[in-house]
């Protein structure tokens, strides 16, 4: 008779080292936790990666407890991935960052055993697209010192972090050096939506390609408000994490921020981003503070997106996985099955 091995799976923490104190306007932190995956099959590994930031409410040690629920002995082989990602999500409510881990893992090692990139899963044709670089709140002068940075990194986009009673001086430094495009991240940190409505005009003429969350995530009708009147597209960050709350916030905002730890990982991300640009809707690929790992699961789906913004492994300096670089401004991944990193040595 024969034997077919079940599916092993295997994490442990890793806490992620900021180049810089990374700040927004809610906290500030300079290391970030996260958990490594490995789900084997036949020998086969595929990689994985839970990240968590301060607002999501997992922890290492909750990701760590989920993990150790999914049972796999049911299922023969890896393939069904629609049915195991639906067991793995019913078993218990939130813990998104975990379940995206599971669902990098499983997508990772289906590429592999495949023979196909996490893009050719999806039958998505590739497309290069400009990833953003993501300047944290800081002194102005700092600010203007990580822009420069960017720069230096071979980056073409900024995304300049705001909420602060400084943002117009942030913006007057940063401009000293920078006239190539840029986003705008509030963070939920604008109170006064006639005061963001001045700001929004302002950066608009600046050329802006967007502004992300400027309200708190449930203050819709504030940002109804601003997107009924900006020049430019209002995004949703935190105001959306999963499919289910789209039709809720559609017509608050322009556009949404897809993430893998807020959509539970890859699958539902691509659902996120097909329906979103059905209802009419810009979409940004973005990430948390990420390594290699999330960062180019992601990148596979940039080319749906309108605007990326994966820049995680370039804020770190201790990026535990290897096969992503930047070119042109654009994420690489190597021609890796899967995600096409590996992990470091």
């Amino acid at each position: 008779m024969h034997y077919i091995r079940r599916m092993k799976l295997q994490f442990h923490p890793f806490d992620l080292q900021f180049i810089h104190p990374f700040t927004v306007s809610v906290h500030s932190r300079t290391t970030t936790p996260i958990v490594i995956l490995q789900l084997e099959h036949e020998g086969i590994v595929g990689l994985g990666e839970s990240s968590m930031p301060p607002y999501l409410g997992e922890t290492q040690q909750s990701v760590m407890r989920f993990l150790s629920k999914i049972r796999l002995e049911h299922f023969h082989n890896p393939f069904a991935i629609e049915e195991i990602l639906s067991y793995v999500d019913a078993i218990d409510d939130g813990n998104n960052a975990a379940k995206a881990g599971f669902d990098i893992a499983l997508h990772d090692l289906v590429g592999k055993l495949k023979n196909q990139s996490i893009g050719e899963l999806y039958g998505i044709k590739p497309e290069q697209k400009k990833t953003s670089f993501t300047i944290g709140i800081d002194s102005p002068e700092k600010m203007a010192l990580k822009a420069r940075e960017g720069m230096e990194m071979g980056f073409e986009i900024l995304k300049i972090k705001l909420g602060t009673n400084y943002d117009q001086e942030i913006l007057d430094r940063i401009f000293e050096i920078w006239n190539g495009p840029f986003s705008v991240d509030a963070n939920q940190g604008w109170n006064n939506k006639e005061q963001a409505l001045d700001m929004t005009l302002q950066l608009a003429e600046k050329g802006v390609l967007f502004i992300e969350q400027p309200f708190l995530f449930d203050h819709l009708t504030d940002a109804t408000w601003l997107s009924e009147r900006s020049p430019v597209p209002i995004v949703a960050d935190e105001s959306i994490k999963r499919l289910v709350q789209l039709e809720a916030i559609q017509n608050a905002f322009s556009g949404i921020n897809v993430k893998l730890m807020k959509s539970t990982g890859i699958s539902e991300a691509y659902r996120m981003i097909i329906e979103a640009k059905k209802a009419g809707l810009k979409v940004v690929t973005g990430c948390m503070a990420e390594s290699s790992c999330a960062v180019g699961a992601m990148s596979h789906l940039s080319s749906l997106a309108d605007w990326t913004d994966l820049d995680g492994p370039f804020l770190m300096k201790n990026d535990p996985f290897q096969g992503m670089t930047l070119s042109d401004g654009c994420i690489q991944v190597s021609g890796l099955n899967g995600i096409g990193v590996a992990l470091k040595n």
